[in-house]
């Protein structure tokens, strides 16, 4: 009996919903038990999430701080077979209570030497958050064998107004004015089972768990023009948090009206840079195109973004 560990946090459910898709095929197998460990912060991140708090939490995240978690319902001493890391991306790093675990002894405990395949499920955004992931994965000595990163189906502008409106109002849309709703697509979601049945294919016979299993099935696809912009958004988020932390935890009571400043700088720089640098780099690409697809197959990597299989 082969034995598979789905660690996963999700505010809205959506990442939750991605992660029972993929291990559908795991569950249907009579060889393979499947064991879902849903992480639980002692103080909840609420959803809806109210805006100020939303913002006010990007100093921690950015900072790659952690937050207290009750206990896991898995024992850190079990074995298993595969362990599936899903996890959202806030503020370009990993959410804060999956940055808790992965900090804590527990991780060491079940993913040391242990295939691991991190899954996503974001707005447009995740190279830098997986970076993280990837530095903590590598420090444990875990074998990361296939990332699964699935995107908001309406494109960078339009999710630029309906993902925030879904966090702050627990609507999904879609919304007023012609705004889509926000989210993976429902058919995406459903599709992510061709992960799970490749990874059954490879937990029931003699073929090697490793960093092939998921090549071939689009299993990420990345923005090259959002690149550039990442890596300057990050740096502006480590910067700035670097001053909110200066001022105390995110109950200080200069932080909210900092908050509201930085709302405001924050939404010129997407308004702005983010576009610019897009621009820049796609006037500058033919230039720069050995460069481009260097980053591409580096950031796609273990699973690649080839489609061949599907």
């Amino acid at each position: 009996m082969k034995r598979v560990l789905v660690i996963h946090y999700s505010q809205t459910g959506q990442l939750s919903s991605v992660a029972r898709s993929i291990a559908a095929p795991l569950e249907e197998s009579a060889n393979i038990e499947v064991v879902y460990e849903e992480l639980r912060p002692v103080h909840a991140y609420p959803f809806p999430w109210p805006f100020v708090r939303f913002i006010n939490t990007f100093p921690e995240a950015a900072h790659q701080v952690g937050c207290e978690l009750k206990p896991l319902g898995t024992n850190p001493d079990q074995d298993f077979d595969l362990v599936i890391l899903a996890y959202q991306v806030w503020f370009l790093a990993p959410s804060i209570p999956i940055e808790a675990f992965l900090q804590s002894g527990a991780a060491g405990h079940l993913l040391e030497n242990k295939p691991v395949v991190t899954v996503i499920a974001c707005r447009n955004m995740w190279l830098m958050a997986q970076e993280k992931v990837k530095a903590h994965l590598e420090r444990i000595g875990a074998n990361h064998i296939g990332n699964i990163a699935l995107c908001d189906a309406v494109g960078t502008a339009a999710s630029f107004l309906s993902t925030p409106l879904w966090l702050i109002s627990g609507n999904k849309g879609p919304f007023p004015l012609g705004i889509p709703a926000a989210g993976v697509a429902p058919e995406e979601i459903k599709g992510a089972r061709r992960f799970g049945d490749a990874l059954r294919v490879r937990l029931t016979s003699e073929q090697a768990l490793d960093s092939d299993v998921l090549q071939g099935l689009g299993a990420v696809r990345i923005n090259e023009g959002l690149i550039a912009s990442e890596i300057v958004a990050t740096r502006s988020f480590y910067v700035f948090g670097k001053l909110f932390r200066a001022i105390g935890g995110p109950d200080a009571l200069l932080r909210k009206p900092l908050t509201w400043m930085y709302t405001v700088f924050l939404l010129i720089m997407i308004l702005t840079v983010v576009p610019v640098s897009a621009l820049v780099k796609k006037l500058f690409a033919p230039l720069m195109r050995k460069r481009i697809a260097k980053q591409k197959y580096y950031y796609a990597q273990p699973s690649g973004e080839s489609r061949e299989h599907i």
